[in-house]
């Protein structure tokens, strides 16, 4: 919930600064001197840029709590299995041996949004969060698929 909240106050802070930045590119704009038509037109692409990014993190994160309460309900949430070092992290061995049974899983069942999204887990648990990511999108897709089947 912590991290929830941090991402809204952040997401927040974001779109106060773009709101300044896209006000400030209009009044460079409205100048009509070339260099204040050009560092505005900049300006406004970098806060449309920005506004995606932010867009598509947004979809992101509530297209991954979907599919985790959707995987709840269903009874099938990971389980907390990893070992722990005494400083709290986790043990790699436990990491590598939970990761090798969910990339089995997923390899035997390559069109299950499921199994994709344990492996994602499995993937940050081992932090490697490029990859988790890339799961987790082929997870949305594949249950995105799936639904839209069974309407």
């Amino acid at each position: 919930m912590v991290a929830r909240v941090m991402y809204f106050v952040v997401t927040l802070a974001l779109l106060l600064g773009l709101a300044v930045v896209a006000a400030t590119g209009g009044q460079l704009m409205a100048s009509g001197k070339a260099a204040g038509v050009g560092i505005g037109i900049c300006a406004e692409a970098l806060v449309g840029i920005a506004l995606w990014f932010v867009w598509k993190t947004y979809r992101f994160g509530r297209d991954s709590q979907r599919l985790s309460r959707l995987l709840a309900a269903e009874g099938g949430l990971p389980v907390d299995e990893l070992k722990h070092t005494p400083g709290g992290g986790i043990d790699r061995d436990s990491a590598d041996a939970v990761f090798a049974r969910r990339k089995a899983e997923t390899e035997s069942a390559p069109e299950d949004w499921r199994s994709w999204f344990r492996l994602a887990v499995a993937y940050a648990d081992a932090r490697d969060t490029p990859r988790a990511r890339k799961a987790m999108e082929r997870a949305i897709r594949l249950q995105q698929s799936e639904h839209a089947a069974a309407v």
